[in-house]
């Protein structure tokens, strides 16, 4: 069979897992894995920084459903992209990290960029462990996957040092692993179920929230199902949001809270119990409801307040088999009464938006920017949201009609992250429109590898909310009577010269009769495209009109 090197061996492993893209930046640890990539038709994508490689990385299993994979080279290449690696872990989202280091030969010889890599990222990942022979590469490499996808999904990173990437072996002595891992579902506990059942059978006021888990399990045709054979109002969050049509006559998005303080039965499926739903707080749940929660990981149910019924396992098993078990007990759902009360009070809190969405104020309110946008996307647009203040209008406004496009950091919170989200969406679903919400200020964090779309020739729209300010962080600070202390950037930053210099397509709004006609010369030039719009710096989603911080739907 002949010799093969580290880095072929590495690429005919990936090949063997289906990947077709690598989101990378170069290094020379880690060189020749690229060309093991190249000749197995796998396309490397290099950008900017490390960082924006692991995002896209997340991103790809994001918009795709399996892991991406990102290389970096070692010491720094490998710290820089920590943040990836640590927001895919929270989201969790299934992700491959590569990273190099020095010779095995040369560890603690001071090697440049010798670095314990595998052992710094153990908290932040499902598994991470150093490749030690040459002949192991596929081994390893199906470890890593097995890792990331199994159960609840995260990221595994794999060290291969500089003389494992370029060593040879005779491919004689390669085990090329196959028919590891499995597709079976974790179904939920019957006893459980039927604790569920009868809940619902008593409840009058059932109420759904769900959440990330829906996606991870493909499961919205089964929320959508479920949602309608109780009955229910359903309210979606994070890589929930999609799982129905944005016009299904169930599903809310500002009447969260109404729903909740009034329901007598919450499902929480693949949501948990965070700062989103107020740690659980009495003040969001009043009547005491009975509290169903159904989650991938048993480590996320009952956090922060009792459930009544806890079921662990892939969401969308768990919602055939409460379904099942409904018929059976000839359940009936008690109306449309709830359904219709929970929907005019979102209604009504929509309206409430109507005149500022028609705001012609300048600078441009975000709720005018936001609403404009909405009107120019596409049914089938996937939306990044990278930012504070800008990216809670755009999710209170903005319709996502399918599982999977929208995409924000999720509870980590991760500014910069909408770079590599944004190329990882547009490669996979070419053709199709990609847009990216940024603040100025999580612009300013990977905003410079718009280069990389235009380089790759990504069409990806951006729109930038210029308000000059971390205002999430000052308008708070203000309200409250405080100092806005490092809080502020500058209103005056062209940022639309940036994406000129890059040679993509780009535009500086002030005037809101213009944000249309420039949305749609941005969509209609073919190229990457940047809008540095304008807004006023006074208006904070957390002090508009005096509504609650719980209405926040990202």
């Amino acid at each position: 069979m002949g010799q093969i090197d580290g880095g072929h061996l590495f690429a005919k492993a990936l090949k063997k897992e289906g990947v077709e893209y690598v989101f990378t930046l170069n290094g020379g640890h880690i060189y020749n894995l690229y060309e093991g990539c190249a000749d197995e038709g796998i396309e490397l994508i290099d950008f900017r920084h490390e960082q924006v490689a692991a995002h896209a990385a997340e991103g790809w299993a994001k918009v795709t459903g399996k892991p991406g994979v990102c290389i970096v080279t070692a010491g720094p290449g490998v710290t820089d992209a920590v943040t990836g690696i640590a927001n895919a872990f929270q989201a969790p989202s299934p992700m491959i990290m590569v990273g190099g280091n020095a010779g095995i030969f040369d560890h603690l010889r001071g090697g440049l960029q010798d670095f314990d890599s595998a052992t710094f990222l153990k908290p932040v990942t499902k598994f991470s462990e150093q490749v030690k022979r040459v002949e192991r590469i596929p081994e390893y490499v199906s470890n890593a996957f097995r890792a990331a996808t199994s159960g609840i999904p995260g990221p595994a990173y794999l060290e291969i040092p500089i003389d494992i990437v370029n060593g040879v072996t005779e491919e004689e002595n390669v085990k090329y692993p196959d028919r590891y891992r499995t597709e079976s579902r974790a179904f939920g506990d019957p006893e459980y179920i039927q604790k569920i059942v009868d809940i619902l059978k008593d409840a009058e006021r059932p109420m759904v929230l769900a959440g990330s888990d829906v996606w991870w399990c493909d499961a919205s045709e089964e929320l959508r199902q479920f949602v309608e054979k109780i009955n229910a109002p359903v309210f979606l969050n994070a890589m929930g949001r999609g799982s129905l049509h944005s016009s299904h006559p169930n599903l809310g998005s500002l009447g969260r809270r109404y729903g909740l303080v009034k329901s007598d039965a919450v499902v929480l499926i693949g949501t948990p119990i965070d700062f989103r739903l107020s740690y659980g707080e009495d003040r969001l749940f009043p009547q005491n409801p009975k509290l169903i929660e159904i989650m991938m990981d048993a480590n996320k149910i009952g956090q922060n307040r009792a459930v009544d019924v806890g079921v662990v396992g892939d969401v969308g098993a768990i919602m055939n088999q409460m379904m099942e078990s409904l018929d059976d007990s000839s359940y009936q759902s008690k109306g449309t009464a709830w359904v219709e009360e929970v929907m005019t009070e979102d209604k009504a809190l929509k309206e409430a938006d109507t005149e500022m969405m028609a705001s012609d104020s300048s600078p441009i309110h975000p709720m005018r920017l936001v609403k404009e946008l909405r009107d120019v996307l596409d049914e089938d647009a996937t939306v990044i949201g990278d930012g504070g203040d800008i990216v809670t209008f755009a999710a209170r406004v903005l319709n996502i009609n399918k599982p999977g496009h929208w995409l924000d950091p999720g509870q980590f919170g991760c500014l910069g992250a909408g770079s590599g989200f944004a190329a990882a969406a547009q490669l996979a679903r070419p053709g199709k429109q990609v847009c990216i919400v940024y603040g100025d200020g999580a612009f300013g964090l990977t905003g410079f590898d718009v280069e990389s779309f235009v380089r790759f020739k990504l069409p990806i729209v951006c729109v930038l909310g210029n308000n000059g300010a971390w205002n999430q962080t000052t308008q708070g600070v203000l309200g409250r009577g405080g100092r806005a202390l490092a809080t502020f950037l500058s209103q005056d930053t062209d940022y639309a010269k940036i994406m000129e210099g890059m040679g993509g397509h780009s535009e500086r709004v002030t005037d809101p009769n213009e944000i249309k006609p420039a949305l749609e010369r941005a969509f209609a030039s073919g190229k990457p495209a940047l809008l540095d719009v304008v807004i006023d710096p006074n208006i904070s989603y957390g002090s508009m009109g005096g509504r609650s911080r719980q209405q926040r739907q990202y």
